[in-house]
């Protein structure tokens, strides 16, 4: 599944919003920018790397070649990476940050507001975009591995300099200190559990090739040389 990259998951949700609305939405947006506490709810969620919205006026749309778009509405861009299954996440968002969801979407069309959960999950399915590709530099690390890894990181380093000034009584103390706040830190990130058995059979599929497509490169860079 695309969508999916280790123990990440890419979600892209374009929903439509009457031009003469999302006037309003820019203005709870620099709200919300400028008074980061609106967000207590969303920052606090640790399977979340990032969420953003963005709103694309109907004239802002790229010509590639398929000529000027020509629309009614205009477009809210939701985009985030996320730790967990889909149905964890919407969740998530719905407890933790339920009035701001209602916010965030304000103006978007026939948008069914956050509680009860069901209408929208429904509505975030219908809107959804599914990645073609999805690339995550750290694929079997989730958000908590990282800062873990980021913590013990830490750690070492300001053991390596009390190696260097304290004596071996002192550094064994200091050694015992730092492993003491850091062994909650050292477990092995690896991949997660996979979000579906469809997803697993297609990984399974996929495999034969992908190595068949590495094989070729390594003949087409054997002849290279």
């Amino acid at each position: 599944m695309s969508n999916i990259a280790g123990k990440a998951y890419a979600m892209n949700v374009v929903t439509p919003s009457q031009p003469y609305r999302t006037w309003i939405n820019r203005l709870i947006f620099m709200v919300a920018r400028g008074i980061p506490s609106v967000l207590s709810g969303l920052l606090g969620l640790s399977l979340i790397h990032f969420a953003r919205w963005v709103i694309i006026k109907r004239d802002q749309w790229p010509d590639l070649g398929q000529g000027k778009q020509v629309l009614q509405n205009d477009y809210m861009l939701f985009c985030s990476n996320f730790n967990g299954t889909w149905d964890q996440y919407i969740d998530a968002f719905s407890d933790g940050i339920p009035n701001g969801l209602n916010l965030f979407w304000y103006s978007a069309t026939k948008y069914p507001q956050s509680i009860p959960i069901t209408p929208f999950k429904n509505y975030i399915t219908y809107n959804q975009v599914y990645t073609d590709y999805y690339y995550n530099a750290t694929p079997g690390s989730a958000q908590r591995d990282i800062k873990c890894a980021m913590k013990v990181y830490d750690a070492i380093t300001r053991l390596q300099n009390a190696h260097e000034t304290q004596s071996a009584e002192e550094f064994a103390k200091t050694y015992k200190q730092e492993f003491l706040a850091v062994q909650n830190c050292l477990g092995d990130p690896g991949f997660g559990p996979v979000a579906s058995l469809d997803t697993e059979r297609a990984d399974m599929n996929r495999l034969p090739y992908v190595h068949l497509q590495g094989f070729k490169l390594a003949d087409q860079g054997d002849d290279h040389a």
